[in-house]
């Protein structure tokens, strides 16, 4: 059974997210409309030092949704090159790090907080701009586009949808950076938090459009990135035009990101998110590239439906998310005339939706003993096994829905161990050696 602390919190966590809905439902009777939204989460400010050894910023990339996303850099996509001609041994000394991916560097730090890195080509410290830094001062990461001793090295992309049942929730919350980061670090990759539109607000498909446009942002960066090789680039930043005029490329994603390798990974309704997304990327298949989505985790995935599992008869009243408010949630997200908790965003298994579900991805999904929603997550994917899609499930005993993503368990050992098992199974399908992790 979870412990006497998770139970506490649980009941004060029930007692604030009820008085959430509940005004959000209330706000709905208003002629205006909801005017304001409390913050209601701590939040991480973004730092693009590699601090923890992440870097991160955040980009709005559409102005008339204001949809924004946060970038989680592990300083591992740093390497020396120490074939480079002016090469230096006191420069940059490498760690050993067993991955799949070659070896990482450590930087050399300028101060006790602050982290930078020293360029052999111009022998100085290097930053937000690239230019060269005096010791001790500091602007931010940025790539060195010099003829530089450190490589980019391209690490595979993670598109993260973070959870709050569509109406709360955010991509820079506190508890969301602490986990994207650990997500970066141990799975070796870039990670892109999503801050999708919230509810009731903005209901559905907004969040699912989203998500979706996040995705074709990605390939149009990478795209833009390629051009900018053929037809050159300033020193100072990149920017080519398109068809749609000035568009800026990315830096950290020209450098260091591999969307051929992407991975959608989703936490409660971010995992409904996640895996519509996945079939809207099957739907357009060369359409994407060069973004390939190879694989999916859903991590206790919002999923329900108008027939009660069992898990969600015995555990209706169960920790943190019970399942009236979870239909209060559903019926703040969907429109009035298309509520049902057959709706092909909350049941995954109603019939006749496309694409078949043997085109879908290798899906991970993660599940809570404790949790109402498993059973429901469980059966979607057994179904993906019998159509002999790697879908394999990942049960935690005495744990609760958000067990390794809420802010207060975090921290836990398993939660820590959940971070750690998603790793081993995602390197199987990012990795560019093939699948030589097993699970």
């Amino acid at each position: 059974m979870p412990s006497v602390g998770v139970k506490l919190y649980s009941v004060f966590f029930k007692f604030l997210l009820k008085h959430r809905l509940q005004t959000r439902n209330q706000s709905l009777s208003d002629p205006f409309g909801v005017t304001s939204r409390p913050q209601e989460e701590s939040v991480a400010a973004p730092n693009p030092a590699f601090t923890d050894g992440v870097a991160t910023k955040d980009i709005h990339i559409d102005s008339f949704t204001s949809l924004s996303i946060r970038i989680f850099l592990p300083n591992s996509a740093l390497v020396v090159d120490d074939h480079h001609p002016k090469a230096r041994s006191s420069l940059l000394p490498r760690i050993s790090r067993c991955n799949s991916y070659g070896p990482s560097v450590t930087p050399k730090p300028t101060s006790p907080t602050l982290t930078q890195y020293r360029c052999s080509s111009c022998d100085g410290f290097f930053g937000d701009d690239s230019r060269p830094l005096e010791p001790g001062s500091y602007r931010g990461y940025s790539p060195c586009l010099g003829d530089c001793r450190v490589l980019c090295r391209k690490l595979p992309v993670v598109l993260q949808f973070h959870g709050g049942g569509f109406v709360a929730g955010s991509s820079d919350s506190a508890s969301n950076d602490f986990f994207c980061r650990r997500i970066a670090k141990l799975c070796d990759v870039v990670v892109i938090a999503v801050g999708y539109r919230l509810a009731p607000e903005n209901r559905y498909p907004a969040a699912f459009e989203d998500g979706l446009k996040v995705l074709y942002w990605l390939g149009k960066q990478a795209n833009l990135a390629e051009c900018s090789k053929s037809i050159g680039r300033s020193d100072s930043h990149w920017q080519i035009s398109d068809a749609f005029g000035s568009s800026m490329v990315e830096p950290w994603l020209a450098a260091h990101g591999d969307p051929s390798r992407c991975v959608l990974l989703g936490v409660s309704c971010g995992a409904n998110i996640a895996n519509y997304v996945a079939r809207k990327a099957v739907e357009a298949g060369k359409l994407l590239e060069p973004v390939n989505v190879v694989a999916q985790v859903l991590m206790y995935p919002f999923f329900i439906g108008s027939v009660p599992t069992h898990s969600e008869i015995k555990l209706a009243n169960s920790y943190f998310y019970d399942k009236a408010m979870c239909i209060l949630a559903w019926k703040l997200f969907l429109p009035e005339e298309e509520f049902s908790l057959d709706h092909p965003a909350a049941n995954p298994l109603t019939t006749g939706r496309e694409p078949p579900l043997k085109y879908m991805p290798p899906t991970l999904t993660v599940v809570a003993e404790h949790d109402w929603m498993r059973d429901r997550a469980i059966a979607y994917s057994e179904e993906l096994r019998k159509v002999n899609v790697d879908a394999p499930v990942l049960e935690y005993k005495d744990a609760v829905h958000e067990f390794a993503t809420l802010g207060m368990l975090l921290k836990t050992p398993q939660a820590q161990a959940c971070a750690e098992d998603i790793a081993i199974w995602v390197k199987k399908y990012i990795s560019l050696r093939g699948h030589e992790f097993s699970y």
